[in-house]
């Protein structure tokens, strides 16, 4: 048998709601994949020459934080670029959390889909699995007296067959969301560290503190 054809025996078998589960999967599938480019194509996680920059400018070096920049493919990089060439701009601060909240927020584009999936798909399948048993039940009282127990069985597992595809469904949707999340959880601490250091370098900071002593 092939491929669509045993695809179209269990949307036969399953109903409406495993077609549905199906577009739900393959969406998810798009948008899984759609945010593994888009994360590759920012840097997300590759912030090595960036990090060089940020330890240059923190010990003063300030030539070598800007050779080190322009090396970097970071998303974050032309944001630091900005903090490195705005020093003592009043505001500059909220100005560059505001800006640094927009490109993460481009990087958390697509979760709450990925997060309705996770939530919705073993609802759906559960809610076909009680419309398969109310079908298997009214095919077992039209039978009457003359019961067969493999029409109970064969309604039940037919049934269950939508919350197992609803669960499929649901379970790696929920463990790529937590992957995705976790990336971009560090990307925010790695963001606030980044132009804390460019905004008050340890160099300067040093340097303030021997003038006050």
């Amino acid at each position: 048998m092939s491929f669509l054809g045993a695809l179209r025996e269990v949307i036969a078998l399953g109903g409406p709601v495993i077609a549905i589960l199906l577009v739900i999967s393959v969406l998810t599938l798009g948008v899984t994949f759609y945010k593994i480019w888009q994360f590759a194509a920012s840097g997300v996680g590759r912030h090595r020459m960036l990090s060089e920059a940020l330890s240059a400018w923190d010990a003063g070096d300030r030539p070598s934080a800007h050779a080190s920049l322009a090396k970097s493919n970071s998303y974050l990089a032309p944001l630091v670029r900005s903090a490195m060439n705005a020093q003592g701009q009043p505001g500059l601060d909220e100005r560059l959390d505001a800006e640094a909240g927009v490109a993460l927020a481009g990087l958390e584009r697509g979760f709450r889909f990925l997060d309705t999936v996770a939530q919705i798909a073993p609802l759906l399948g559960l809610f076909g699995t009680v419309l398969g048993m109310i079908e298997a039940f009214q095919t077992l009282q039209a039978a009457g007296s003359s019961v067969d127990p493999s029409l109970l069985a064969g309604g039940i597992w037919v049934a269950l067959l939508t919350t197992a595809a609803g669960l499929a469904v649901a379970m790696p949707t929920s463990m790529v969301l937590a992957w995705f999340e976790s990336r971009t959880a560090r990307e925010r601490v790695f963001a606030d560290k980044a132009l804390r250091t460019v905004m008050v370098p340890e160099q300067g900071h040093s340097a303030a503190v021997s003038t006050h002593a």
